[in-house]
């Protein structure tokens, strides 16, 4: 009784294509890499395990993906995918499925490899209109298949055949302990193709049920940058697509960049540029401006954020609004009513309930109650060079324009801060405080002149 599933990931090509030190399945892609897209698809399978064969740079590949539950298989002196699978038996589970996956198909979907467990063994295809390339699948009467041919050992009537191999492969344990013991490197590449087990267990009555693929698009390989640029461009289209029929508008579609996971809402609207990175979770009737970035943020309901703006790790309650031309750095958290607006940085700052810090501001490490008003060019002096200090500025104060802060300090609830001070001392509540230099003229001064020579 099979009662587990075993996915194993071959990653130990070298990827010479891509012109790189990096491994080919550390490029990046969609926001993480090529290698963590096909990790997260496994997950979504609840697999019992996980086996990555590696090879060249393989220490580069462990080292990225440390954290990750994984069991590690070296391929030593590489001979084929079939040579691949065999360095991963003495990990297999004996009861178990064996799903192979190829490390470089960043595209395939939980979905059709779900179709493909509804069987003993399997094989996940496509039908393409230039199969150049590509392992033909040669059926039976009974549409089972009894060979898979690569290109370069097919006939010319088997090149006519336009249903492929998408290069993934599923069955037990128990068979593939059995047939990759008896496969061999008669072919044009001399090496070990793990495709081979599908002719042997047709000879057994054991043969593969072709399962055919919902997108075609989706098991494309990566073997260089322009199939790295056209493969991101799929997947941009397919977030995209997924966004718009969860409720979102986008303005310029094409434009809108996804690198990331998003989990969103109805109604909301994005403009053109706009770029989502890491984990976001957007509300309803969030509006995001043109070319604005969004990393690792949770908008509230109603948030509005105008062009231009940047935001990472920060929350909005919802109802506020957001930019232009604003930077709002890591935890930042915006109540509702607020605004934030043009040339104003934040940076680990809580901003309350109606307050407003309009235009060209610096607000680090501090605490902004309700219903406060902070004037253009105030700064919070939260960093002696060494140490960071922190500003709380209490309900209903007004900050005139031109002010610094020098934390630690304290404004009182309802205080008032006069234009140009410096504040380094506590502000008592409702009370003015203000610290100038005494007005003067200064008779005799000459302006300086330029320098003739």
């Amino acid at each position: 009784m099979v009662e587990s599933l075993n996915i194993v990931i071959l990653a130990a090509g070298k990827g010479t294509r891509m012109n790189s030190k990096k491994l080919k399945v550390l490029h990046s892609f969609a926001g993480s890499t090529i290698i963590e897209h096909i990790l997260h698809t496994s997950y979504a399978l609840n697999p019992s395990k996980i086996i990555v064969v590696y090879g060249h740079q393989g220490e580069q590949l462990k080292a990225h993906l440390k954290d990750e539950e994984i069991h590690w298989v070296e391929q030593v002196n590489p001979n084929g995918t079939g040579h691949a699978v065999q360095c991963a038996l003495p990990l297999l589970d004996e009861n178990a499925k064996v799903l192979v996956l190829v490390g470089d198909a960043p595209l395939i979907q939980a979905g059709d490899l779900n179709k493909l467990l509804e069987h003993t063994s399997a094989v996940l295809t496509a039908q393409v209109n230039n199969p150049f390339g590509y392992g033909r699948i040669i059926k039976n009467m009974d549409g089972f298949i009894s060979a898979i041919v690569e290109e370069k050992d097919a006939s010319p009537s088997q090149r006519q055949v336009d249903e492929i191999n998408s290069g993934i492969i599923m069955t037990t344990t128990t068979n593939m302990k059995k047939w990759l013991t008896q496969i061999n490197t008669n072919n044009a590449q001399g090496e070990l193709y793990l495709t081979d087990i599908i002719a042997l267990a047709h000879k057994d009555n054991n043969s593969f049920k072709a399962v055919p693929v919902s997108d075609a698009r989706t098991i494309n390989g990566i073997n260089d940058r322009v199939q790295l640029a056209k493969n991101e461009g799929i997947k941009q289209e397919m977030l995209r697509e997924n966004m718009m029929l969860q409720g979102v508008s986008m303005r310029d579609p094409n434009s809108v960049h996804i690198r990331g996971f998003i989990d969103c809402g109805e109604d909301i609207s994005i403009d053109v540029g706009v770029i989502l990175e890491g984990e976001n979770t957007i509300a309803d009737d969030v509006t995001i401006g043109a070319y604005s970035i969004i990393k690792n943020c949770i908008l509230g309901k109603g948030t509005r954020i105008a062009p231009h703006s940047m935001l990472e790790d920060v929350i909005t309650q919802g109802d506020c609004d957001i930019g232009p031309f604003a930077r709002l750095r890591p935890g930042t958290k915006i109540a509702t009513k607020a605004k934030v607006g043009n040339f104003v940085e934040t940076k680990k700052t809580t901003i309350g309930h109606n307050s407003k810090a309009s235009h060209l501001t610096y607000l680090g490490d501090c605490e902004i109650g309700d219903n406060c008003n902070i004037g253009a060019g105030t700064i919070t002096c939260n960093y002696d060079g060494v140490n960071k200090f922190k500003t709380i500025v209490e309900d209903e104060v007004f900050i005139g324009s031109d002010s610094q802060l020098i934390a630690p300090v304290t404004i009182g609830k309802g205080a008032t801060i006069g234009a140009g001070s410096t504040i380094t001392k506590d502000s008592e509540a409702g009370k003015l405080t203000l610290s100038r230099a005494k007005q003067r003229t200064v008779e005799g001064w000459q302006k300086p002149a330029k320098n003739k020579a």
